[in-house]
């Protein structure tokens, strides 16, 4: 009995072997890059799994992997570039699974935004412009209204996004858009101001239970570069209530029926405000911390629902663990990664500070602006999601990630 993973996070993929064994599965791992899970794969058994390397942008190639997968049962697909695709085997090989037209819809921001509109659960449409119609500079100025954000409609890791304050800044971001390869089409919408979040939930057949919500401190204005991330933020009982039942509303206004959720949003002085919903289990450290801090394997979730089961984690009561927090490190400046200094200092500081590599040596870091950039992540527990965060700033400032200049070019004819 087998259950595909079509690529995966870049962690995790441990506790999904270990939630496929609990509960009789074989978990197969179809990917291009083996080395992309170097650090879940060193620390695991060479025959925890079944790694098969194929050319996972090529949706044939992959179906011809799953004719030949044994006892295929299940398919998950928990990462934004492979959704569709996951989406789509799903539904050709009668998979448990949710309709692909949701999935779809979830990759369209504007689409989202629009939608949600309508439902009356948010105050801000999209802004888009039509053949024949109004560009986007004076579309934006005549129905967003300034300040706004410009983004790619299928964007990921705050890449092509830009804040825009005034005309000028406008007129920069417009020309720099104009240039970048987007995954979509370029909108525009309302600034919302506040605190952002990430409401980390589990969804069955309508139901949306909310496992929590992380926190999300953002570099200064203009960038949205993720920086520091805690889970659970400790909001009174009364507002997680609130929290939750307006989630299950904008989750249910996608259509969203099964599975995990990881719901981005921004606490504003009217209320919550969608940033966007993106239909898997939160990235970086965010599976992690969600293992530890609720004190199960969340991930058995994961496998129930791409089994076409209830997942036991709807309903279970939660033994709890200590809060964590996670800071992604960036390098002072772009060049070949080189390493990083100081990590001999975690293992006296307090709340078990760890560091988790992305990046191997030598990859190249070009991006600072948004999450490309960072080469690792510093982690830490505590009581409080609050402590936390402290211990895990004071750990994080204790390492530094290390590039060297990239090379010069070669002169022509050298």
């Amino acid at each position: 009995m087998s259950v595909v993973c079509l690529e995966s996070l870049t962690f995790g993929l441990g506790h999904l072997v270990r939630a496929a064994d609990a509960l009789g599965e074989r978990l197969i791992l179809l990917t291009r890059d083996p080395g992309y899970y170097a650090y879940e794969l060193e620390r695991l058994a060479p025959d925890a799994l079944d790694v098969v390397v194929t050319d996972t942008f090529d949706t044939e190639q992959v179906a011809q992997a799953l004719h030949r997968t044994p006892d295929l049962r299940g398919l998950i697909s928990s990462t934004d570039t492979w959704t569709l695709v996951g989406a789509d085997l799903t539904a050709r090989f009668g998979l448990p699974g949710l309709d692909p037209a949701v999935l779809r819809l979830t990759r369209d921001k504007a689409a989202v935004r629009n939608l949600l509109h309508g439902a009356g659960l948010t105050r801000g449409r999209a802004a888009e412009p039509t053949p024949g119609g109004a560009g986007m500079r004076e579309l934006l100025l005549k129905e967003t209204g300034l300040p706004a954000i410009l983004k790619d409609t299928a964007g990921t890791g705050s890449q092509n996004v830009w804040l825009v304050r005034d005309e000028t800044e406008l007129d920069a971001a417009l020309a720099e858009a104009a240039g970048r390869d987007l995954k979509g089409r370029l909108f525009a919408e309302p600034y919302f101001s506040g605190p952002v979040y990430s409401a980390e939930t589990l969804t069955w057949a309508g139901d949306t239970r909310l496992l929590g919500v992380s926190s999300r401190l953002m570099s200064p204005e203009p960038h949205f570069r993720e920086e520091i991330t805690a889970f659970p933020v400790a909001f009174p009982a009364p507002r997680r209530a609130a929290l939750e039942q307006w989630l299950g509303q904008v989750l249910a206004a996608v259509g969203y029926t099964d599975r995990f959720a990881h719901v981005e949003f921004v606490l504003t002085s009217g209320g919550p405000e969608v940033v966007e919903i993106n239909p898997r289990i939160g990235g970086a450290l965010v599976g992690e911390g969600l293992c530890r801090a609720l004190g199960v394997n969340v991930y058995e979730a994961m496998i129930e629902t791409a089994l076409g089961r209830r997942p036991r984690l709807m309903d279970a009561d939660l033994p709890g663990g200590p809060a964590v927090a996670f800071v992604l490190g960036y390098p002072a400046a772009p060049g070949l990664y080189a390493g990083v200094a100081g990590l001999d200092r975690l293992a006296d500081m307090p709340g078990a500070p760890a560091w988790y590599p992305v990046k191997q040596l030598g990859a190249p870091v070009e991006h600072l602006d948004d999450s490309r950039g960072y080469a690792g992540i510093v982690y830490a527990e505590a009581e409080t999601a609050e402590l936390a965060t402290h211990r895990a700033v004071a750990a994080a400032n204790a390492v530094r990630v290390l590039t060297e200049p990239f090379p010069a070019p070669e002169a022509p004819g050298g």
